[in-house]
């Protein structure tokens, strides 16, 4: 696929000139924000070709660490669009980085102003230097997770939600028909807030050499003064930009006089420059490793990626990847990245189908987890050799869920009335005119089982456990990924590098190169496609609601608009 970014990006005068002699200092400004991948459509492309894509700055830091021109890399630290598992996958990076004995400096005007500086100061500590302003603040205040209830407002309203879940940590429909928390909620809400927070706490206590005693009792007197910082260990330098970047400029170049100057570079603008540019399809005959990347809501139909959705995960598309990879000689494995609150259970198992079969044709599959990947985001990885997560990733929430606003009452009161006809006792089942009837009760109720009973034996069977075993760790609770490790849900702990790894092993081929796929021509859009096997055919473009006929309830409401098997609430850790 083209890189439209790069074709219409400015041509600068100083390309042509002589290149620096001098070294690079690598350079990200992480308050640009990042996003996960690069969309597929061109319109899109076109819009975010300035938005820096986060595996390009992996693996533009970890270009730079084995490149001997680079001599350092600075950091302006923020995490206003990262997670707290791509924030441990670029500690990692960053760690990996301070190996070759390059200085990293992190550096920002404030952790936070007034709280809200936990993951900014998280990511920092990975650096072999923090450097914060002489006024700002470390607002190292820990971590806090809320949901909002809105029963009684419908009620108010005379508006009621009917629905059901299995089982009792499926808790995304408990806003529309509870106060506050069950127990169940709290108590899986409660670990996952108390897993992170020890993650934080103990990386915190090894970087800068405190207890986590320490580290705890600092955290109970955030937002920390820049003084108190410097003074407790928790930075290395009270400075201005100018003082930072120029302590690092005479780091890197040394005290003699006549050294070269070193040069600035953003991390992707240096990937982009150095990275072995992708050969026409003609010509691409070397063995490979498939990279898919799928996010967002799951749904049946194309993916599609706007400005005002997101990013939607089409089990069309998805699943033309896998076929085409499995039909592709070159593609020896590959490495699944998975960032998706759930969606549709059909969907869902339609993609762990192709990863299934693209496996079974001895082609390994290694799924990687992003900061989400629970309830549909874990069954589509169920098809994979390997699955692969960050401690903080949130996953499980091995459930199902439905139901529906009853809106009758409402209309009444404000004189809307509407009548209708049907054939067929279910005919108006999702109609939010009505409750359900007993005999629709009596369908959700099979459905939801069913669902249930299908996921937990397709997870039980593919990491090799009993169904009761399974039963007992799902539920529909989510759990960090280091939790989900230690109860057998994931195999490893690490990132798109760790997927990498095992990939490489189990495919028996050595160093084999990781390339985006599946890559296509832009004039596969405007050819006529040949049959369901054309690749081209399902290339990102308009999708189907999960919900049917629930749609615009779900999107009105708040539901989980990607379907069923989706996971409760909003995720942000600040």
């Amino acid at each position: 696929m083209v890189d439209l970014a790069k074709i219409t990006e400015p041509l600068s005068l100083n390309r042509f000139g002589p290149r620096p002699q001098g070294p690079l200092i690598l350079e990200l400004d992480l308050t640009e924000g990042v996003a996960d991948e690069a969309p597929g459509d061109p319109l899109s492309q076109i819009m975010n070709r300035r938005k820096q894509q986060y595996l390009e700055i992996v693996e533009g830091i970890r270009r730079g660490a084995r490149d001997p021109k680079v001599g350092a890399l600075i950091v302006r630290v923020d995490t206003r669009s990262l997670g707290p598992a791509k924030v441990q996958e670029l500690r990692d990076t960053i760690t990996d980085f301070r190996a070759t004995g390059k200085p990293a400096v992190a550096w920002a005007d404030t952790f936070g102003e007034a709280g809200a500086g936990t993951l900014p100061y998280y990511l920092a500590t990975a650096f072999s230097r923090i450097a914060l302003s002489p006024t700002g603040l470390v607002g190292l205040s820990g971590l806090m997770s809320r949901s909002t209830f809105i029963k009684g407002a419908l009620d108010k309203l005379d508006v009621k939600f009917e629905g059901g879940a299995r089982h009792e940590y499926k808790n995304a429909i408990d806003p529309y028909t509870r106060t506050g928390y069950t127990d169940s909620h709290r108590e899986a809400i409660g670990r996952i807030v108390e897993s992170m927070n020890d993650q934080i706490v103990e990386a915190v206590a090894t970087t800068r050499g405190l207890t986590t005693e320490r580290v705890r009792e600092l955290i109970d007197t955030a937002p920390i003064l820049a003084q108190e910082a410097l003074d407790s260990g928790l930075v290395d330098r009270l400075a201005y930009r100018d003082e930072v970047y120029a302590e690092l400029d005479e780091q890197v170049r040394g005290r003699q006089d006549k050294a070269p100057e070193p040069t600035l570079r953003f991390v992707t603008r240096y990937h982009h420059r150095h990275a072995t540019p992708p050969k026409p399809k003609f010509a691409d005959t070397d063995d490979h490793i498939a990279l898919i990347s799928a996010q967002g809501g799951i749904t049946l139909g194309k993916s599609r990626h706007t400005p005002l959705s997101g990013p939607v995960m089409g089990s069309d598309t998805v699943c033309a990847a896998f076929r085409a990879a499995r039909q592709d000689p070159r593609v020896r494995a590959v490495v699944f990245r998975v960032d998706s609150g759930g969606g549709s259970a059909i969907a869902s198992d339609l993609i762990r189908r192709e990863s299934q079969l693209t496996r079974e044709a001895g082609k390994p599959v290694i799924t990687t987890m992003g900061d989400v990947a629970g309830s549909g985001g874990y069954y589509v990885a169920l098809g994979s050799d390997a699955i692969v997560a960050q401690p903080a990733t949130i996953t499980g929430s091995i459930g199902v869920l439905t139901g529906k606003m009853v809106l009758g009452a409402l209309k009444e009161r404000f004189g809307i009335t509407s009548d209708s006809v049907q054939q067929g006792a279910h005919a108006g089942m999702f109609d939010s005119e009505k409750g359900f009837s007993d005999s629709e009760w009596e369908r959700i109720n099979t459905l939801l089982d069913t669902i249930y009973d299908d996921f937990v034996t397709k997870v039980a069977a593919a990491r090799g456990r009993t169904w009761d075993e399974i039963h007992e760790v799902a539920k529909g609770r989510i759990w960090t990924g280091a939790d989900a490790l230690e109860r057998g849900l994931v195999d490893e702990l690490g990132g798109v590098e760790t997927a990498v790894r095992l990939a490489r092993d189990k495919a028996g081929a050595g160093a084999l190169p990781v390339r985006s796929f599946p890559r296509t021509h832009p004039l596969d859009r405007l050819r006529r496609h040949e049959s369901s096997e054309d690749l081209s055919a399902n290339e990102p473009q308009t999708v189907l609601s999960a919900w049917g006929s629930l749609e615009h309830v779900a999107a009105r409401l708040g539901l989980p608009t990607a379907g069923p098997l989706s996971m409760p609430g909003v995720w942000e850790i600040r």
